[in-house]
C-alpha cells in the first residue's frame, strides 16, 4: 500500500471525482436509488433472459450500448488495482469507487457463474448497435448472448475475467470478507476454464467481437496477468509455481512498450516487480529488468528512449484512441513509483539512475496535459475547467428519451445531458 499523504492540488480532488462520477453515466441495468446522474434511467433489464440467464447489469462500453467482456473486464481490474495503491489517498471518494467497483463484479459474477464451463462475454449485436443512435433506455436493437465454452474458448478474456474477480477480492477484503471470499472463489474457478481450455475468443466468436476488440495479442499475455492477480489475492504458492514454469513462454521474456485492454504484457511486469522489490522474492527479478526497460523506453535522455511525445509533452502511440495509452501508462509509472519508493529502489537505464520522482514527474505532465495545460488550453475531461468538449461519442448523454419526448425529430446542435468524467480518446484536429 502506498504512504498515504494529502492531495495538494485541488483540482486532482476534482478530476477525481469527476473520472469516478463517469461510471455511473455507463451503468447497465436497475439503476440504485442513490444514483448521481440522474438523468440515466434502467435500462437492459431482460438481458441474457431469451437465453435463460440473467445478465442485467455490468456496464456498457464508451457511448455504445454493448457490453462487450474483455474491456470491461480490463476496466474492472484496473480500477480496482486502482484502489489497492491509492485507495487510502481518496477517503472522500473511496466508496463511490468500491461503488463502481462493485457493479462490475456483480456482472462478471454472473456472466462467470451463469452456466458451466462457460463465461458470457457479451451482450449486444455490434453491427446492429452501431447502425442505431438511440439511448440505452430506449433500446430496440437485437440483445444477442455470446459466450465462451470449452467447445469455443477464450482464455483471453477469461483469464482478465479471473484477475478482475481477484483484483476486486483484494478490495473487499476488509469491508465485505464474504463478498471478497466469493470473487477470490470465482477467480479461481474462471481462471482454471481459461488455462485448460485454451484458446482465444477471437478465434471462436470471430466478427462478433472483431473487429471491435480482437485480442491481437493473444491469451498468454492474460494467463500469466490472471494468475499475477490470483497469486496477490490468495497468496496461494501454486500461483507463484505457475508463474515461474510458465513465465517464459507466456510472455515474461518479452519487452513491450504498450499497456491496454488488449495487451497485459507491461502491467504484469510491474505487478510482479512488486514481489522482488518489496518482498525480496529473487525469483521475480526478471520482472523488475523488464519491467525497467520500459520505463527507460519512456525517460527522455536514456540510452533506450524510443517513446515519441508531441511538441506539447503528451505521449504519442500513433493511435486513433491515444488517450488510452496516455491514462494507463501515467497509472504504470506511479504504480512503478510506490514501488521504487516502499523499497528505496530506482529504475536502471544503462548509466542512468532514474528515480521515483522521475517516474511521479513524467506521469504528472501526461494527467496536467489531459487537464488542459495544453498548447490548445482544454481540458480533454468532460466537465472539468472552463474548456472541454461539448459534443462527444456517447448515445445516452447525447438526446432525449423517447419516454421525455414521444414524438420528435431531434436535430442535434448541443449535448442534452453532460457526461461528466468522460475523457475523450482522441480529438479531431492534430495532437500538439
Amino acid at each position: 500500500m502506498v504512504k498515504c499523504c494529502s492531495a495538494s492540488d485541488l483540482h486532482y480532488s476534482d478530476a477525481l471525482e469527476k473520472s469516478i462520477l463517469f461510471f455511473e453515466g455507463q451503468r447497465s441495468g436497475k439503476l440504485p436509488t442513490n444514483q448521481r446522474l440522474t438523468w440515466r434511467g434502467d435500462s437492459g433489464l431482460s438481458d441474457g433472459s431469451s437465453y435463460h440467464v440473467d445478465l442485467v447489469g455490468g456496464y456498457y462500453d464508451a457511448g455504445d450500448n454493448l457490453k462487450f467482456g474483455l474491456p470491461m473486464a480490463f476496466t474492472t481490474t484496473m480500477l480496482a488495482w486502482g484502489i489497492i495503491e491509492f485507495g487510502c489517498l481518496m477517503p472522500e471518494q473511496v466508496e463511490n469507487a468500491r461503488a463502481a467497483l462493485r457493479w462490475s463484479t456483480d456482472y462478471l459474477l454472473k456472466a462467470s457463474t451463469a452456466t458451466s464451463n462457460s463465461l458470457y462475454v457479451q451482450v449486444g449485436e455490434p453491427n446492429a448497435d452501431h447502425r442505431c443512435w438511440e439511448r440505452p433506455e430506449d433500446m430496440d436493437t437485437p440483445r444477442n448472448v455470446y459466450k465462451v465454452s470449452t467447445q469455443n474458448p477464450g482464455s483471453d478474456v477469461a483469464a482478465e475475467t479471473a484477475a478482475a474477480l481477484a483484483a476486486a477480492s483484494i478490495v473487499f477484503g476488509d469491508s465485505d470478507s464474504s463478498y471478497s471470499t466469493k470473487l477470490l472463489h470465482t477467480a479461481v474457478k474462471v481462471f482454471e476454464f481459461a488455462d485448460q481450455y485454451r484458446g482465444s475468443y477471437s478465434d471462436s466468436l470471430g466478427s462478433v467481437v472483431c473487429p471491435f476488440y480482437c485480442s491481437y495479442s493473444g491469451y498468454n499475455d492474460e494467463l500469466l496477468w490472471g494468475a499475477s492477480w490470483l497469486h496477490r489475492a490468495s497468496q496461494n504458492a501454486s500461483y507463484m509455481t505457475y508463474i515461474q514454469s510458465n513465465g517464459h513462454t507466456l510472455g515474461a521474456d518479452d519487452d513491450d512498450y504498450s499497456f491496454s485492454w488488449d495487451d497485459k504484457r507491461v502491467g504484469t511486469k510491474v505487478l510482479l516487480s512488486k514481489g522482488f522489490l518489496q518482498d525480496r522474492i529473487e525469483e521475480l527479478q526478471l520482472y523488475k529488468v523488464h519491467t525497467d526497460n520500459y520505463i527507460c523506453s519512456l525517460i527522455p535522455g536514456t540510452s533506450s528512449f524510443q517513446a515519441q511525445y508531441t511538441p506539447g509533452g503528451l505521449l504519442y502511440k500513433g493511435s486513433a484512441s491515444n488517450l488510452q495509452y496516455v491514462t494507463s501508462t501515467a497509472f504504470l509509472l506511479l504504480t512503478y513509483a510506490n514501488y521504487l519508493n516502499s523499497s528505496g529502489g530506482h529504475a536502471s537505464c544503462g548509466t542512468t539512475t532514474v528515480t521515483a520522482k522521475n517516474l511521479i514527474s513524467l506521469a504528472k505532465k501526461q494527467v496536467d496535459y489531459i487537464l488542459g495545460q495544453n498548447p490548445a488550453k482544454m481540458s480533454y475531461m468532460v466537465g472539468f475547467g472552463e474548456r472541454y468538449p461539448q459534443h462527444v461519442h456517447h448515445r445516452g448523454s447525447s438526446l432525449p428519451s423517447v419516454q421525455w419526448v414521444p414524438y420528435w425529430v431531434v436535430q442535434i446542435t448541443e449535448t442534452v445531458s453532460q457526461m461528466t468524467g468522460t475523457i475523450i480518446s482522441s480529438q479531431n484536429q492534430p495532437l500538439t
